[in-house]
């Protein structure tokens, strides 16, 4: 579990520029479960079996910026056969930006002043410019889906109009047919 921050170069910027400190709430089965870091990269390192939901709270330099939350399911299993044997390492990762909407001026200066680590490149498992990919195919995919089932809804409101105005007129017709037909009564 850790939170880097990673250049498009592959080299892992410095996140305590503008990170105070972050915290992640682990399972309550695990010794001292809330860890507070405050130093970059920030990371816990445990292990363990199991599904959980790390909870993941950032603080920052600048005091008028509120903390973030980050909620992050923690699957510590799989059933991928080379992991299962121990062939190959669990890895679970996830992307998640975040986006400083009119951010102070400290923070912003903060935020333009990040440098590298000198640990050197790291390299995530995944490809998440890949994934990003995906993803957007994915939504232009559902996208495309939703606007051909609106516009079937569409047509079959217009379809469901018409009916109920054919529905109408006839009724309107037999109204004006029953008051033109004179009624008579006949009392015995």
């Amino acid at each position: 579990m850790s939170e880097y921050g990673q250049e498009s170069s592959g080299r892992v910027k410095d996140l305590s520029t503008y990170v105070k400190k972050v915290t992640f709430k682990l399972h309550d089965s695990y010794p001292n479960s809330t860890r507070v870091h405050t130093k970059s990269p920030y990371e816990v390192t445990e292990t363990g079996w199991g599904e959980f939901e790390v909870i993941i709270k950032i603080y920052f330099n600048d005091p008028t910026e509120r903390p973030v939350t980050v909620y992050h399911l923690l699957k510590l299993f799989q059933s991928e056969t080379e992991v299962m044997l121990g062939k190959k390492s669990l890895v679970a990762e996830y992307y998640d930006e975040l986006v400083f909407n009119d951010p102070s001026y400290m923070m912003q200066q903060l935020l333009n002043g990040t440098r590298s680590l000198s640990i050197g490149a790291y390299k995530h498992d995944s490809d998440f410019e890949e994934k990003k990919e995906k993803t957007v195919v994915k939504i232009e995919n559902a996208k495309r889906k939703i606007r051909y089932e609106i516009s079937e809804l569409n047509e079959r409101l217009k379809q469901k109009k018409m009916t109920i105005q054919k529905l109408k007129d006839e009724i309107s017709k037999l109204d004006t047919h029953s008051t033109d037909t004179p009624v008579s009564e006949s009392l015995t």
